[in-house]
């Protein structure tokens, strides 16, 4: 049994080396021929984080090791067929990174692709309850990721630390080899994505990360892999970001679904503290919520997997405390300044 497990490890390395290098390729080429340039590219404006025109199309790269573990990897259907509704949606979220979409057509397609995730993976023998909880929150993290794909090396770095947690929790075939591949992916377009960054994710990758966080979430419950509780506290540093920030920015008014500069790390980078700085930043709170979400698994333990989860969570509400004062005080600066 142990030579077997062993054996299926290797091979989920083997098939992660070649996504890193695959996708490492493709960014490569789609900036050494300039098509990246010519597919999509992304103008600086009000409310952008930089300050050059940079193509929007490197999530290529992750998708084409999506793509690898679709069609050649070891995998369960489930898993293939998740991984074949996140290329739908990298098709999808391309066509409206070159030539804009609208709204109405991007969220009913994220709403399709988050229900047939919830039938494929069978989250409704859990009860429909849980089915539609299930399907809300994979429409969240669908949208959440995208949000939250606004500085160099941030998207990118979440996602090889989050789905290399997925992959150190179900380490066998199918969902191990699934996330492994994504999070190696993610690392071979990190390399022309940090700071500063010379090409961007787009929605093309962003979105159906998003989709396949919540997507392989949901497979890993139902096929009794990890707890609910586990996925959502992997990505909990990007989740309560986003989350907080568009409550508050409805309670404000605010139209949510609009591009913005109000995130907590977007607010980090507009004092001062810089992309990379930032990223370290947010790379250290994921590898915080990673390790204390598998050492909760590894003791199977409720209770403990909750007290943890609380003074993680407590830590963000103190550090966003933090964040929102020095904001308020930078503003006041700001507006001494220009009166």
């Amino acid at each position: 049994m142990r030579g077997q497990q062993r054996q299926e490890q290797m091979m989920i390395l083997a098939w992660s080396v070649a996504a890193l290098f695959l996708s490492a390729l493709v960014v490569g080429v789609l900036l050494r021929t300039g098509l990246a340039w010519r597919i999509a590219t992304d103008h600086p404006n009000a409310r952008s984080m930089h300050t050059r025109v940079t193509p929007r199309v490197g999530g290529l790269g992750v998708m084409a090791a999506v793509l690898l573990a679709v069609a050649l990897a070891p995998a369960d259907l489930t898993t293939r067929v998740l991984g074949a509704l996140a290329l739908g949606l990298c098709v999808m979220s391309l066509i409206d990174d070159r030539h804009g979409l609208p709204v109405r057509l991007r969220f009913g397609a994220h709403c399709l692709t988050a229900a047939l995730a919830v039938w494929g993976t069978g989250m409704y023998h859990m009860g429909w309850a849980w089915a539609f909880a299930a399907g809300l929150v994979c429409v969240w993290m669908t949208n959440l990721y995208n949000f939250m794909d606004g500085s160099d090396g941030m998207a990118g770095g979440m996602a090889l630390i989050g789905f290399g947690a997925l992959a150190v929790a179900a380490p066998s075939a199918g969902i191990g080899t699934m996330a492994a591949m994504t999070a190696c992916g993610a690392l071979g377009f990190l390399y022309f994505n940090w700071h500063p960054a010379r090409i961007f994710m787009g929605d093309c990758g962003s979105v159906p990360l998003g989709f396949l966080a919540a997507a392989l979430g949901m497979h890993g419950v139902a096929g009794g892999a990890w707890p609910w509780w586990f996925a959502p506290w992997v990505f909990s540093p990007f989740i309560m970001d986003a989350t907080a920030t568009l409550v508050r920015r409805g309670l404000r008014g605010e139209r949510v679904w609009q591009a913005h500069r109000e995130h907590y790390y977007q607010r980090a980078i507009r004092m001062g503290a810089g992309h990379a700085r930032v990223a370290a930043g947010w790379y250290a709170a994921m590898l915080v919520a990673a390790a204390t979400a598998l050492h909760a698994l590894s003791h199977g333990s409720a209770q403990l997997a909750f007290a943890l989860a609380g003074i993680v969570t407590a830590i963000f509400v103190i550090v966003a405390l933090a964040i929102d004062i020095r904001w308020r005080r930078h503003q006041s600066k700001q507006d001494t300044t220009h009166a």
